[in-house]
C-alpha cells in the first residue's frame, strides 16, 4: 500500500514540475518580448524615422513596407524623389534582415538641412503621403506588425492652409 502512494506522490511531483516548466517558459516568452514602435523627429533641422524597440527582448525585423499612392514599395527610395546623397536609409529584404536590440533603433530614413541640399518644405511634402508597415518576430518566433503613416511630416502644409 505505501508503495502505491510513493509512486502517486512521485507522479504528482514528476506532474508539478512539468507545470512549473510550463509557466516559466512562458514568463520567458512574455519578458522577453520586443516592442516595437515607428518614430518620427522634425525639429533644428533634423529629421528623421527610426524603429526603435521598446520592449526586453531581440526585435527580428523580416520585411518593411511603404505604401504610396496605393502602390507597395520595399524601399524608401522608391517613394521619394530626392537626391540619394542628401539622406541615409536602410533597407530590409530576405537576404539582408536586421536585429534591433533592446531600447535600439533603426534608422529609416535620416537627413540634416545643413548644407541646402534638400529643401525641408520639399522633403516633408514627399514623405507625408507615406506609410511605413513594419514586420517583425522575436526569439520565439512569435509575429508582429506595427504601422504608422507620415501624415505627421504635413503639419505646417496644413497649418499654412488653415489661416
Amino acid at each position: 500500500m505505501t508503495g502505491y502512494i510513493a509512486v502517486l506522490v512521485s507522479w504528482l511531483a514528476l506532474l508539478a514540475t512539468l507545470y512549473q516548466l510550463r509557466l516559466q517558459r512562458t514568463h520567458n516568452e512574455k519578458s522577453l518580448q520586443p516592442l516595437g514602435q515607428i518614430d518620427l523627429e522634425d525639429r533644428q533641422g533634423h529629421l528623421f524615422i527610426h524603429v526603435t524597440n521598446n520592449g526586453m527582448g531581440p526585435m527580428i525585423i523580416e520585411k518593411l513596407l511603404f505604401w504610396k499612392d496605393g502602390k507597395m514599395h520595399t524601399t524608401i527610395e522608391a517613394c521619394l524623389d530626392l537626391a540619394p546623397q542628401s539622406y541615409t536609409a536602410i533597407g530590409v529584404n530576405e537576404s539582408v534582415r536586421k536585429v534591433i536590440l533592446p531600447n535600439g533603433r533603426l534608422v529609416i530614413f535620416e537627413t540634416r538641412f545643413e548644407n541646402g541640399e534638400e529643401d525641408p518644405h520639399r522633403v516633408r511634402q514627399q514623405l507625408s503621403p507615406i506609410r511605413l508597415q513594419v514586420a517583425f518576430r522575436d526569439i520565439y518566433g512569435n509575429k508582429t506588425t506595427i504601422e504608422r503613416d507620415f501624415q505627421w511630416f504635413a503639419r505646417y502644409e496644413m497649418k499654412e492652409g488653415q489661416q
